[in-house]
């Protein structure tokens, strides 16, 4: 893991470098005591982590945050600031942290164990699948590419399903919604289940789909699926989770609304007391936003029916 500390305060930054390798040893620290070589350092390496102090001269830490992310959108920002009345501002970039000085071992493990966007060490090997934005799946971090897009949204489906059986009609049923009875489409499947087969089988993956007669599902214990670890409370897989899952599928909304659910019950459970407070306001700028929404579809029925 690469971490950037950013600290006008020179003392300062020597202990908040102290405290982060007493709770992590084989992190890679680079330490800054100004705006520009931040930016520069960010512009030739790439940090997992940015621990920043927010009120310092010339360009404060939420703004020294943005430019990071401009750069890098998966560096992680956490704040380190004696201020506590700047944790809303920190909510509007989605920072991952928020901690107020003197920073504590207890704050830093924590911070750095729940990191909004996981950090990802090394290559990973055989099959993954992420379901959190658009479906893909990958073979050795390297995207599977499929012949026909219903085979994909064959395997998607199935995942959803968390190892539980579907049969040939109700998959129809997705794919082919009032002609699934048609025996054009249930050929069609077929090729399907075919072309699933071959396409795992080239990447030594066969064995995660189980095929019985007229009966499909997914051996759960073979995939490497961040759904499948959100619904464990991996950590990693709660914060990389940010509202969307399998998003090219309709069928899929009804999964995250209750991935949405759930991730707020997890977070609030696993926040500090500043944290919580930033998630109160994530959960009301929601509320709001929907809200206002629902008010404005209100409003053109209204006038429709007018």
């Amino acid at each position: 893991m690469n971490l950037l500390i950013v600290d006008d305060e020179p003392m300062a930054l020597e202990e908040i470098r102290e405290v982060v390798l007493e709770v992590k040893n084989d992190i890679c620290v680079k330490c800054c005591d100004n705006y520009m070589d931040a930016l520069e350092n960010a512009k030739i390496k790439k940090y997992d982590v940015a621990f920043l102090d927010i009120s310092m001269s010339c360009m404060n830490g939420l703004e020294i945050a943005k430019n990071l992310k401009d750069i890098n959108k998966n560096t992680n920002i956490v704040f380190i600031t004696g201020y506590s009345e700047y944790a809303v501002e920190a909510f509007s970039i989605n920072a991952s942290g928020y901690i107020l000085k003197p920073a504590k071992k207890a704050d830093v493990k924590n911070a750095l164990d729940n990191l909004r966007i996981p950090v990802v060490e090394d290559i990973q090997t055989g099959l993954r699948i992420k379901c959190f934005g658009n479906f893909e799946v990958f073979y050795n971090d390297e995207p599977i590419k499929f012949k026909r897009t219903l085979t994909k949204e064959v395997l998607a489906y199935l995942v959803n399903l968390k190892g539980a059986t579907a049969t040939t009609n109700e998959i129809c049923a997705v794919l082919f919604g009032d002609k699934s009875n048609e025996n054009s489409s249930k050929h069609y499947f077929r090729n399907l289940i075919s072309d699933l087969r071959a396409t795992l089988g080239q990447y030594n993956s066969e064995d995660i789909f189980v095929y019985k007669r007229n009966s499909f599902s997914v051996d759960v214990s073979k995939i490497n699926c961040d759904y499948y670890k959100y619904l464990n409370y991996d950590i990693s897989a709660v914060n990389s989770y940010m509202g969307e899952y399998m998003k090219q599928y309709s069928w899929a909304e009804l999964t995250n609304g209750f991935l949405i659910s759930q991730k707020w019950k997890i977070a609030f459970k696993k926040c500090n007391f500043v944290n919580k407070i930033i998630f109160i306001y994530e959960i009301v700028f929601f509320l709001t936003i929907f809200f206002k929404n629902a008010k404005i579809c209100c409003g053109f029925v209204a006038v429709g029916v007018l």
